[in-house]
């Protein structure tokens, strides 16, 4: 009994080692093919356009017409600068001198996974660019806002048509009450007398509506002086549709990456299109405009995105951005003061600019603005040298106050001349 058990054991060890065998041996799956060309070949290579290498979709049916197999592109893969080599092939040559003679790293892949990674490209269906349903919005999400202008004309209007029915209504009565009692009918009036002679008639109702209208007309006026200056929600249109919330939010780049010298100067400046091409030399197609947004890119550097070259002798353009966040000429700000060491975040006056496609001024950046933020915002002194013997006197000082954090207002920050001179 016990050898039947150990026989019947064994053949199930077996026949789990032979399936196991089988799986890890068997041809990799089209899924693998998909994480292997992520792996290993995204850096040079696009499927579909050209990228530092050839696009990769029909690569393998035209070294297979040539060859009359998938042996010399595995090989080619494996190790590209061995196979130009020992094969002394006119097409790999043709193909290496058509890209600059740039190497192709050596490969670590078996022939199946090689075979793999063409099995995913040669299927693969790109993706439609879908034009950005919320480009143009507005900058408060895309809904209007109700005027409130067009408002009270609207119910001034609904009132007009009111009277205008209930005199309508009177004239009537009136008309039929006489016939009845056999007098005369009473002259008719016209709407407008009608109108005034009711308002003489009810004082107090007049006296209301002129308050009323007073103190409409005051409130129009005050918005309209407090506004002038005050740019908030301001998106203008920029000459190239560039997205912050691809850039910034989805692929998490960082500001100063493209905004360079808001670490080191009073402007955050704008990024020169050398630094765009660092990504878009490979990156040719938008997510949500495909190519036509960075043909401008392109076009402005003079770039042959065919080629994957820069045009000899090509007078380059400036790209003309639109400017969104000025403030007035008597204002000093400085951007390295508050991101290096007051260690602020650019969505403190920028606000949440990682979801904003198209960018417009998130703040009022009015003076109330600018005051209130450093009456409210704690120093980070914590691990700042900067601020390690200032720290200690503001200790000393408000003591009595028993305070150990300190806003900006506490190092002087309402001084007129910190932001006036």
């Amino acid at each position: 009994m016990r050898n039947k058990w150990v026989s019947l054991t064994k053949g199930l060890f077996t026949l789990t080692t032979t399936l196991v065998l089988l799986v890890m041996s068997s041809p990799v799956s089209a899924q693998d093919g998909e994480a292997l060309y992520k792996a290993n070949c995204t850096a040079c290579h696009k499927i579909d356009q050209k990228m530092i290498g050839p696009a990769l979709k029909g690569v393998r049916e035209a070294w297979a017409e040539r060859t009359g197999g998938d042996e010399a592109i595995i090989d080619w893969v494996k190790n590209s600068q061995g196979y130009l080599k020992s094969a002394n092939d006119p097409y790999a040559t043709q193909i290496f001198e058509e890209y600059n003679k740039t190497v192709m790293t050596p490969m670590p892949l078996t022939s199946e996974e090689v075979l793999a990674v063409f099995d995913y490209v040669d299927t693969f269906v790109p993706e439609v660019a879908v034009a950005d349903e919320g480009a143009g919005a507005s900058a408060e999400g895309g809904e209007e806002s109700g005027d409130p202008t067009l408002w009270l004309i609207a119910v001034i209007i609904a009132l007009f048509v009111v009277f205008r029915v209930l005199w309508g209504v009177s004239n009537s009565l009136q008309t039929l009450n006489a016939e009845k009692e056999g007098e005369a009918a009473p002259a008719e009036t016209d709407l407008f007398g009608a109108f005034v002679g009711y308002f003489k008639k009810n004082k107090a109702v007049t006296a209301v509506v002129m308050v009323i209208a007073f103190m409409y007309i005051t409130v129009i006026g005050w918005d309209a002086i407090s506004g002038i200056g005050i740019y908030q929600g301001y998106q203008p249109t920029q000459p190239i549709w560039f997205s912050h919330k691809i850039h910034a939010g989805q692929n998490g780049i960082n500001c100063v990456y493209c905004h360079n010298s808001a670490e080191k100067g009073k402007a955050a400046g704008i990024p020169s299109v050398n630094i765009c091409m660092n990504c878009h030399m490979g990156v040719q197609s938008g997510t949500k405009t495909g190519t036509e947004e960075i043909a401008k890119i392109y076009d402005a550097i003079g770039w042959d995105a065919d080629k994957l070259q820069y045009i000899e002798g090509y007078e380059q353009k400036p790209i003309e951005w639109v400017r969104i966040h000025n403030l007035q000429d008597f204002v000093y700000f400085n951007h390295s003061q508050h991101v290096v060491v007051g260690k602020q975040q650019c969505q403190t006056c920028h606000g949440p600019i990682e979801e904003m496609d198209e960018v417009y001024q998130y703040s009022e950046l009015t003076m109330g603005w600018c005051v209130n933020c450093h009456r409210e915002t704690n120093v980070s002194m914590n691990d700042n040298g900067y601020y390690d013997d200032i720290h200690e006197d503001l200790v000393e000082k408000y003591k009595g106050q028993g305070l150990e954090t300190f806003t900006v207002e506490h190092i002087g920050g309402l001084e007129c001349v910190k932001c006036h001179y």
